[in-house]
């Protein structure tokens, strides 16, 4: 077997030895569209996933008055479709997660609803799951027909501009926060938390350096 020393041989200085912790297989939360806020009656796609797959005997659940529901199960939460449970978001907020056959669980998403019927009504275009450090984000300004329109972004209180979009690039935890948009119309959207997950990285290596004696 490999001892400490094959893998940083003894030298004259110092020897730090960084391990990852080994990758677990977690069970995790599929969204369709990958929309954070929603119009109030829009449809959203969930399903369970585990290495891109879909989980064995998954379900997806959410709480509602301190129960614990499952799609297709409780009366006017979701239908099943196939791999997917289809549910018609219409409360102003609501969370779901996913757990498979051994119920591991999957982190919690949330939907904001925008229940604003009329033109002025606006959404942020913003993931409804974390991104990932060093990837890119395009946020966007909606209204109810589909159109994106010119807007002030707002990230953690403060406006970065009036413009089409909003790009954020090699995104870093430091870009966690709440975002939203709002419209010289009049039309503003709910805030939502940009999460932001690490890359899962395996790292070995060995730092020397000469110590004099």
């Amino acid at each position: 077997p490999l001892t400490f020393s094959d893998l940083c041989p003894p030298v004259a200085g110092v020897c730090v030895l960084l391990l990852s912790a080994p990758t677990v297989s977690a069970v995790s939360l599929s969204v369709g569209p990958n929309l954070q806020q929603v119009f109030r009656g829009s449809l959203v796609d969930l399903s369970c996933v585990d290495d891109g797959q879909t989980a064995d005997g998954w379900t997806v659940k959410r709480t509602r008055g301190g129960l614990t529901e499952d799609c297709g199960a409780a009366p006017g939460f979701g239908g099943l479709l196939g791999s997917y449970c289809v549910v018609d978001l219409s409360a102003p907020s609501e969370t779901f997660w996913c757990e498979d056959s051994s119920r591991q669980q999957s982190d919690n998403v949330s939907f904001s609803v925008q229940s604003d019927t009329t033109d002025k009504g606006v959404i942020l275009e913003i993931p409804a799951l974390p991104v990932r450090t060093g990837s890119d984000v395009i946020l966007r300004c909606r209204q109810r027909n589909g159109a994106t329109v010119e807007a002030y972004f707002f990230i953690k209180g403060s406006s970065v501009g009036h413009k089409p979009e909003y790009i954020i690039t090699n995104i870093t935890q430091a870009d966690e926060g709440l975002y939203s948009c709002s419209t010289n119309q009049g039309g503003t959207s709910p805030q939502s938390s940009l999460r932001v997950r690490g890359q899962n990285t395996d790292i070995t290596s060995c730092l020397k350096a000469d110590v004099t004696l």
